[in-house]
């Protein structure tokens, strides 16, 4: 095995693994729950699931079948409000970001990463051979708008996971209009804010705004991203990206049906609103947030917080893995009514004992 071992990429050795949240089957045989009564607030899911719709198209999928993307992008597209040139897809917006990456960086690049945000940017950065610049965020996480010489991609997060702050629409032309690269913009967590930057993907020839459906379409398990990029870039992109872009042919149904129920997907979206407000205000030390989470500073170390919870069988994040996040930070998914009293009741034991 040494001897094939040599011929890994030097660059391996730079990278830790993307850090997911917790299971539920894995807390739930740790500490003694049955799986219907551990409380999983710590991977952004929606709880609501997407449109029943979704489920009936998935029963009609022929799985013999290659996928057949077309109508997905002509849905996409008219959603985005967008022509569907614009549109590119991919295995949630992870795929997308892998294809750009390959579009833009060669050994030797360099990236710009604001952190603490996604640690999956630094991922695509060195695996590319390339070279993360890391720029950490201001006192109140906002971002600084001047970009250094060279750099070929700019990763924003809006709202920022993991801590739900927005980039003032300000800052983000400025930052287009000085980048030397391109700008790629993750709205994974847009439709829970009062913030949409679609548009002006038409304005910037360098501006590329991601998005996906795992967020506010529930589909978080089907892996669909998609993004909308300016003529130049998707043509290139369409050269680029794997067979069939990555997707299954579930995937594809369950995307178009998701999209054919727009109301379904707001319903969710406005439950999950309302109580994010109750959830702050009920811990007023929660951050403001334009995601479907909260971020929250804590006295006592993260992942002794995080643990005390967990026997609670309440799941939380620990956002120590979060590069610039430090140790004594979490992020808390916002779940349904019960799930996030469970929560709240779990907090208070918990912060309550010594």
């Amino acid at each position: 095995m040494q001897k094939y071992s040599r011929n890994l990429r030097a660059c391996l050795g730079r990278l830790k693994p993307y850090v997911a949240g917790r299971g539920i089957g894995e807390i739930a045989a740790k500490y003694g729950f049955f799986p219907e009564e551990v409380v999983k607030l710590g991977s952004n899911e929606n709880p609501y699931g997407p449109s029943p719709r979704v489920f009936e198209a998935m029963a009609r999928v022929r799985p013999e079948r290659y996928p057949e993307p077309e109508p997905l992008i002509e849905s996409l597209a008219e959603y985005a409000g967008t022509e569907p040139e614009n549109v590119l897809i991919g295995a949630g917006m992870d795929g997308v970001m892998d294809t750009i990456t390959r579009l833009f960086l060669d050994p030797g690049d360099r990236t710009l990463i604001y952190t603490p945000t996604f640690s999956y940017y630094e991922i695509l950065t060195v695996t590319a051979g390339a070279d993360p610049v890391f720029l950490p965020r201001g006192p109140d996480f906002e971002v600084p708008t001047e970009v250094p010489k060279g750099v070929k991609i700019v990763f924003i997060c809006s709202p920022n996971n993991p801590t739900g702050d927005l980039i003032p629409e300000d800052d983000l032309r400025s930052i287009l209009e000085t980048a030397e690269g391109i700008v790629f913009l993750d709205e994974a967590y847009a439709e829970f804010s009062d913030q949409n930057f679609l548009p002006l993907a038409a304005e910037y020839e360098n501006l590329v705004v991601g998005r996906t459906a795992s967020k506010a379409f529930g589909l978080a398990g089907m892996r669909l991203g998609y993004a909308v990029a300016p003529d130049w870039m998707a043509k290139e992109y369409r050269r680029a990206a794997p067979p069939f872009f990555g997707l299954t042919t579930p995937t594809v149904a369950a995307g178009i049906a998701a999209l054919g129920d727009i109301e379904h997907m707001r319903r969710s979206v406005r439950a999950i609103r309302e109580e994010r407000d109750r959830l702050r205000a009920a811990i007023p030390a929660f951050r403001p947030s334009g995601g479907n989470f909260l971020y929250l500073e804590t006295d006592e170390p993260s992942g002794k917080f995080a643990e005390r919870l967990l026997r609670k069988g309440v799941i939380i994040r620990d956002c120590f893995s979060f590069r610039g996040a430090g140790d004594h930070a979490v992020r808390v998914t916002v779940g349904t009514p019960a799930e996030n009293d469970r929560f709240l009741e779990a907090c208070g034991e918990v912060c309550g004992s010594p």
